[in-house]
């Protein structure tokens, strides 16, 4: 999961005006009575992160105390939960209407509590003008039934990292580009090598990267009414893909039953040729693995027919039983806003999220004799401009994943035919 580190300060004039219901009014009085009397009217806002501590120990620290200079009547205390306690957590908080006034999660998550009206309308509270700083693309993410839940923050998109020495072993020249060379590819690189092309995970929990290469194939996964639509020649066709890899004994067998965290530990010790992987990745791979990070190059994520590039958002969501819903905002625009992007991006190796710091020579302009990292962050910002979050805001969304992972799967042990399993996929999700 995604990590981020120190940020500048810098000034949010404009935003401020936007909110002005918080701001403590001058006095003619005694300095001390003023100070102790604004003091007794500072609002708190707690502020919830997931598992940024140690490391992002001091980047919260000033971001926090730069804001709180800024804005003397808001307090702010960041409580830094572990990844895997978050959902449990916030899910325990707003049922008990005591929830935290700010909130890092991703849209997936947030989308299942949003169909529950947990969130705060951030079309009332978020200006025209303010939401359209943000990548258009990007903000719709965080939208459910035409209202928006989320403020976008920091993005991801997948690279293919390749292993040049496993490629030019098995006679391939370049990396393949789409799912379509991929498989040719696969079968290459078993062939000349006894390898795998790549680790990809069929674990319902897990990865979405393969009903994301779904709607990369063509595949419409669910109608306007939100019933199954991918029982259909393009749906067919990408189980019967995914079908025809494991059977040919292309894809490892433990597909079936671990996540994509053992994608990273089979490309690192050498056992695979692509990962599909975030930029950040590359830095664990330089420690974990320095001479197959030596051997790494980069290239674009993987596609399929209609071009279409995947994007992971992390957002900041307001829960609508916040008692200090005006600072809530106020704060998650700032940690939003164009500067705070910016210097957040290039200390974590992430992307931004608003349109004015993505437009930044950092992520245009390397040296000649740039870095794989440094590479990756461009080809990444490029990739950034045609990306969208490919499967569709659903509160159930990882009901619809686990309908087909697990179908899928029946496929690939021979338990069912591909159009069985399709058929029996698009009964679970809509029976659900």
């Amino acid at each position: 999961m995604m990590k981020v580190q120190k940020i500048k300060q810098f000034a949010v004039c404009v935003l401020l005006g936007l909110f002005t219901s918080w701001v403590v009014s001058c006095s003619t009085g005694n300095v001390g009575t003023d100070t102790k009397q604004a003091t007794s009217r500072a609002a708190t806002i707690e502020f919830w992160t997931m598992q940024l501590q140690p490391q992002f120990t001091n980047y919260f620290q000033n971001l926090i105390a730069t804001f709180e200079s800024q804005n003397p009547s808001i307090k702010v205390n960041w409580v830094d939960v572990p990844w895997a306690a978050m959902e449990n957590k916030i899910l325990t908080a707003v049922s008990a209407k005591t929830p935290p006034d700010v909130v890092n999660l991703n849209p997936d998550f947030a989308s299942q509590l949003a169909g529950r009206n947990a969130w705060l309308d951030l079309d009332a509270k978020v200006p025209e003008v303010v939401r359209s700083s943000y990548l258009p693309n990007i903000w719709k993410a965080s939208t459910l039934n035409g209202k928006s839940f989320g403020i976008p923050w920091y993005l991801t998109t997948r690279l293919t990292i390749y292993n040049t020495d496993l490629l030019k072993q098995a006679g391939i020249s370049k990396p393949p580009a789409t799912y379509a060379e991929l498989a040719k590819v696969a079968q290459q690189i078993k062939d000349k090598t006894g390898k795998y092309a790549f680790f990809v995970t069929f674990v319902p929990q897990d990865s979405g990267e393969v009903l994301e290469s779904f709607v990369q194939m063509g595949v419409n996964l669910v109608d306007t009414q939100g019933k199954a639509a991918f029982n259909s020649p393009q749906g067919k066709a990408a189980f019967q893909y995914w079908v025809d890899l494991y059977k040919k004994g292309l894809l490892p067998k433990e597909a079936l039953t671990q996540g994509h965290r053992h994608a990273i530990d089979l490309y690192q010790a050498g056992e695979t040729a692509l990962l599909a992987s975030g930029p950040e990745f590359l830095k664990t791979i330089a420690n974990n693995a320095p001479k197959i990070a030596q051997a790494s190059a980069i290239a674009p994520q993987l596609t399929g027919d209609t071009g279409k590039k995947n994007v992971a958002v992390m957002n900041i969501v307001i829960p609508r039983d916040t008692k200090q819903p005006d600072a809530a905002v106020k704060f998650a625009l700032f940690v939003t806003n164009d500067d705070n992007q910016l210097a957040f991006t290039k200390a974590a190796n992430v992307l931004p999220s608003t349109i004015k710091a993505l437009a930044d020579s950092y992520f245009k302009d390397v040296p000649a004799t740039a870095t794989t990292v440094e590479k990756a962050r461009v080809t990444s910002a490029q990739q950034l401009q045609q990306a969208e979050v490919l499967t569709p805001t659903l509160k159930d969304i990882k009901k619809l994943q686990k309908a087909i992972y697990e179908n899928l799967q029946a496929a690939m042990l021979g338990e069912k035919t591909v159009d069985k399993a399709v058929e029996d996929a698009a009964q679970q999700w809509n029976n659900r």
